[in-house]
């Protein structure tokens, strides 16, 4: 039997302030008043002063609500009968389903012990030349993808769920338009990718505290499969939300703010959260993949700066493209020498070539004149980025290092690519044009 305490001392906001005994941190409440009954959360512990975070808001509560502690911290179900559902951050339908209240699971527990990792040594195929070819995706990674408001880290994450080659995807969504969610769900849902799918969606009009749950709950849910041997991906989107909910209720707890009002735990909460990424020596994997909404565009702004400590590189969405440059996947090298021979030549010969097209760009700018080097340049530049840099090209890996030779082929002479006699002989397009030789 749980004791009911009677009496809260102070309301601020969405936290309210009690003195109890026998509290753990992160331990649930129901806090019940005239407008009904709220779960809460605690979230601070000062002596026997307890702060708790109640998920429907402290509209309405008054001081002699009456608070019980349930014993154990927040909890998510688990069972297959999640795979193409929908649910809140705080774990609840939102699809209209039923709920599924068996086999509850803790949310937010440590990271893997490293005795039971392995070093990550498998590629996650997603069928974008950008990804696949340039900054290969590894299991068990974890990444983020760097961008800015407006531009379509959504669809970028919608298309990986589609075509990325794993058994789940466990998408979170946080602080998301009500229009980006049903162009998840429907999206996933008319292609078929929902039923290899599980949804734990908080818009921007649900309560702040379940976009802090949404990451724990989804990667609680993703350990879980992982333990049954799925290779799982997760998507994160926008981290930015979470660091955001962070620092409101910090605020609203009058911690003294760090750097530009975030709490200065931020760095630790993300990383909490980041290194849930693993790949088990005996069972599956958790690869993380996540959006991060730079404000201003500034890398150095604490979300992002953070990150870029706790990740394994990252990934630059400008202009509706991953950039080549500053994106960096530091983990390609342990898959891409597995895949074909010339991958990796095909990688640093198309990038290097690249960077002497932007050169030639400036240049032209500036009005020199073009040699008929920089001519050819010019026309290598916009064949790759119209056929590999965007993003609604979708092939295989091999077919992009097809494309790749002929795109080559089609503007320079073999010489002029400084690649290696062998793999020339091998690969080059025997006909002009890229095309192969008819037999």
């Amino acid at each position: 039997m749980h004791k009911v305490y009677k009496r809260i001392e102070r309301i601020a906001g969405n936290v309210v302030m009690l003195e109890a005994g026998d509290v753990s941190y992160r331990e649930l409440a129901e806090v019940s008043s005239s407008q009904g009954t709220s779960l809460a959360q605690v979230i601070r512990i000062d002596g026997n002063r307890v702060h708790l975070q109640v998920f429907a808001g402290g509209r309405g509560i008054s001081t002699d609500a009456h608070v019980r502690f349930l014993g154990h911290a927040m909890q998510v179900p688990f069972s297959s009968a999640l795979m193409g559902r929908v649910f809140t951050g705080g774990g609840l339908p939102r699809d209209r389903g039923p709920a599924i209240a068996q086999n509850m699971i803790d949310i937010g527990g440590p990271s893997v012990n490293p005795a039971k990792r392995i070093i990550p040594r498998n590629m996650v195929r997603t069928g974008i030349p950008m990804i696949d070819v340039f900054n290969t995706l590894v299991e068990s990674q974890k990444l983020p993808i760097f961008s800015v408001a407006g531009e379509p880290y959504n669809p970028l994450l919608a298309r990986i769920a589609l075509q990325a080659e794993v058994d789940v995807i466990i998408l979170g969504g946080m602080g998301l338009k009500h229009d980006d969610y049903l162009y998840f769900r429907d999206t996933l849902e008319e292609q078929g990718a929902l039923s290899r799918s599980v949804l734990f969606i908080h818009t921007a009009a649900d309560p702040i505290v379940e976009c802090l749950l949404v990451p724990d709950v989804a990667l609680a849910v993703a350990e879980q499969f992982a333990l049954e041997g799925k290779r799982v991906l997760v998507l994160l989107t926008d981290m930015t939300n979470f660091s955001d909910a962070l620092k409101e209720i910090a605020i609203t707890m009058e911690q003294i703010p760090s750097n530009r009002g975030y709490p200065g735990d931020l760095y630790s909460q993300l990383a909490a959260r980041y290194e849930k990424a693993v790949d088990f020596d005996d069972a599956g994997s958790i690869t993380v993949l996540a959006a991060t909404t730079m404000p201003g565009d500034d890398v150095t702004h604490p979300i992002p700066d953070n990150t870029g400590y706790i990740t394994e590189g990252q990934f630059y969405l400008r202009n509706g493209r991953i950039e080549p440059f500053g994106s960096l996947s530091r983990l390609k090298q342990l898959v891409n020498n597995k895949t074909r021979e010339d991958h990796r030549n095909i990688m640093n010969t198309m990038i290097q070539l690249y960077a002497a097209f932007r050169e030639t760009l400036e240049k032209q700018a500036m009005g020199f004149r073009m040699s008929s080097w920089d001519r050819k340049l010019l026309k290598y530049g916009d064949r790759f980025e119209k056929e590999m840099m965007d993003l609604s090209v979708n092939i295989p890996l091999e077919e992009a290092l097809d494309l790749g030779w002929r795109i080559l082929a089609d503007c320079f002479e073999p010489a002029e690519t400084a690649l290696p006699t062998k793999l020339i002989e091998q690969f080059w397009p025997k006909e002009k044009g890229g095309e192969e030789s008819k037999k």
